[in-house]
Formats: C-alpha cells, sequence, structure tokens
C-alpha cells in the first residue's frame, strides 16, 4: 500500500494498542439529521463505508461498540448486521456509558478509542486513549479530540476512523491486499 494516515509519535503511540472501538451513531454513523415518517417512525440512514470499516476492525481482532444517546430499532438492527459486539442505545452520559462497558467488557481506557460529534461525547473522548471527532461536530469537542477525521458523519468518517487505527497498528495494508483479486 502506499499510503497512510499522517499521524505524529504521540497519537501512533495512543492508537498502538486499541482493542476496543467505540462509536457514537448520530453524527457519526449517520449524518445527524433526524427523519420522521407521517406516523412517527424514525428513520435512519447508514453509510455502507462505515460497515466495512468496523468489519475490518473485528478481522483486525479489536471489539466494536455503539454509545448512543437516542434509542432506535434501526441501530440496534444496523449492530446486529455488522456483529458489533456491544449495543448501548438511551445512554445521555456516554461517560458513564463507557466505563460500565469497561467493567462488562474487561478493556479500560488505555486500549480504547471512541468517535462522537457533541457535546455528550466530550467526556467520552477525553477519558478514551484515543479521542475522534468528525469536521462538522462541535468546535469543543473538534479542539479535545485527538484526531478529526476529513469525512463528515454519515458521509464514511467511521471508516475512516476505522482504517487510521488499523493503520496505526500495521494491520490495514494486509487487510487490504485481501481485497486487490
Amino acid at each position: 500500500m502506499s499510503w497512510s494516515f499522517e499521524l505524529d509519535e504521540v497519537q501512533r503511540a495512543k492508537l498502538a494498542n486499541i482493542k476496543l472501538a467505540v462509536f457514537d451513531v448520530d453524527g457519526i454513523l449517520t449524518n445527524g439529521q433526524l427523519l420522521f415518517l407521517p406516523d412517527g417512525q424514525e428513520v435512519k440512514q447508514f453509510n455502507t463505508l462505515d460497515g466495512l470499516g468496523i468489519k475490518l476492525l473485528q478481522q483486525a481482532g479489536i471489539e466494536t461498540a455503539i454509545i448512543t444517546g437516542r434509542r432506535s430499532p434501526q441501530v440496534e438492527l444496523r449492530a446486529k448486521a455488522l456483529g458489533i459486539t456491544y449495543l448501548q442505545q438511551g445512554r445521555e452520559d456516554k461517560l458513564t456509558a463507557l466505563q460500565e462497558l469497561w467493567q462488562r467488557s474487561g478493556h479500560d481506557a488505555e486500549v480504547t478509542a471512541y468517535i462522537g460529534d457533541d457535546l455528550p461525547d466530550l467526556a467520552a473522548i477525553r477519558a478514551a486513549a484515543f479521542g475522534a471527532c468528525v469536521p462538522n461536530g462541535h468546535p469543543l469537542v473538534q479542539q479535545k479530540a485527538d484526531w478529526v477525521s476529513s469525512r463528515r458523519g454519515g458521509e464514511g468518517a467511521g471508516r475512516e476512523f476505522c482504517e487510521l487505527i488499523l493503520d496505526a497498528q500495521g494491520k490495514l495494508a494486509p487487510l487490504l491486499e485481501s481485497y486487490y483479486g
């Protein structure tokens, strides 16, 4: 592979031991818009780029989780379809949810990367070993994150986050080579 992410040594060191990648949903795996049908049913649109990125993480032995402030059957279906290990919905306090996830999973802050976009994600982003945001996220969250993706939420930012972790661990190139045919 002829390209890789431009990271400084501190960022690479933080990503080297990541074993758990945690995703917010609205604004990360979706574009953050809330769409409702006339009957009140919520509709969410996910990007397939993110889905393959999550599967690549899993192939590399990195567990995946979702922590989201809203509850949605669509998120449950998407998490199940992707084989996401941990799903926590309806969690406004993302840090508490993350700490509970660590207790359940046996992981801790040192091996966790978290990507979110708004103020409820900020404490979790700061608590994880590596915190990420999107360019359309809240400016304070961007400022406090270790890294800001080039892609917007719902437009492949999740995939970029996945590939960033894999690249820093030297696992991306071998995974991509399996697609060369």
